[in-house]
């Protein structure tokens, strides 16, 4: 059975992908959805507790996501969100994977593009160098803005108490100091490596924190031959996964991937 690994980003935990888990399974196809390490717990749990957030590296992150699909008997393919989506650029650079999606991606090292909407998604964070030790939640008008700004005040308030956590200070401020310190940092990839999976850009047009503009400066970084391309859904915002109408992009993303990986398609 082919198998499909599912990443998560931040301030949210593998429930994320519940629907998209469900989707792929009835398809036929394994689904992985594998937590940040210390993040095995439900959402509950981490937001009574967050040390494990407190506690978290990308290294660390990155090291078990390469344990994950390293023990596979084939390359998967590999879908990441947000932060995920990062990590799924350093897996696929690494040799990981058939092919790769990432959706509404936070930057890989190099890419300098800061829209004030991202900025403003942020600064609960990074205002304060101090956060760079805590594990730091977002209220829910700071949820809504940076991840449901397209959704009703319903929704948003259900999917705040479903998949809210906090998130790594310690890792938001390395990705934010990286591209000021010399050499490869954590999320640094080869944009010339020949040798990647395909990979493809699944942008939401009305994304705050990961907006358009960073996903196509993302991509243009990429001179490989190998393919990469974006495409963007106009009136998505970052949680796509659980916006209405996920069905269309879990559809689109599964039917790329599959014929990019040289898989045949379940029937």
């Amino acid at each position: 059975m082919k198998t499909i690994v599912l990443v998560h980003g931040f301030w949210v935990t593998p429930r994320s992908w519940e629907n998209w888990i469900d989707r792929y399974e009835r398809a036929g196809y394994r689904v992985l959805a594998p937590a940040y390490p210390g993040f095995e717990v439900e959402v509950e749990t981490l937001n009574a507790d967050p040390t494990p957030i407190e506690d978290l590296t990308a290294p660390a992150v990155i090291a078990h996501l390469e344990s994950v699909v390293g023990a596979l008997d084939e390359p998967p393919i590999i879908m990441g969100h947000s932060a995920g989506g990062a990590f799924t650029q350093v897996l696929l650079d690494r040799g990981y994977g058939a092919a790769g999606v990432a959706l509404n991606s936070a930057p890989t090292e190099g890419v300098t593009v800061v829209p004030l909407s991202q900025i403003k998604s942020t600064f609960p964070v990074l205002k304060n160098p101090a956060n760079r030790h805590k594990a730091v939640g977002l209220t829910l008008e700071q949820w809504r803005y940076a991840f449901t700004n397209t959704f009703t005040d319903e929704e948003t308030k259900a999917l705040y108490q479903r998949y809210h956590i906090p998130a790594s200070g310690r890792v938001l401020w390395g990705g934010v100091l990286a591209n000021f310190q010399p050499g490869p940092q954590d999320i640094h990839v080869d944009y010339h490596n020949d040798k990647r999976a395909p990979l493809l850009f699944i942008s939401g047009g009305q994304d705050h924190i990961m907006p358009p503009s960073v996903q196509r400066s993302n991509a243009r970084h990429y001179k490989s031959d190998s393919v990469t391309e974006v495409v963007e859904y106009e009136d998505k915002a970052h949680l796509l996964p659980a916006q209405e109408g996920w069905e269309e992009i879990a559809d689109f993303a599964l039917a790329w991937a599959v014929e990019h990986a040289g898989w045949t398609a379940n029937p």
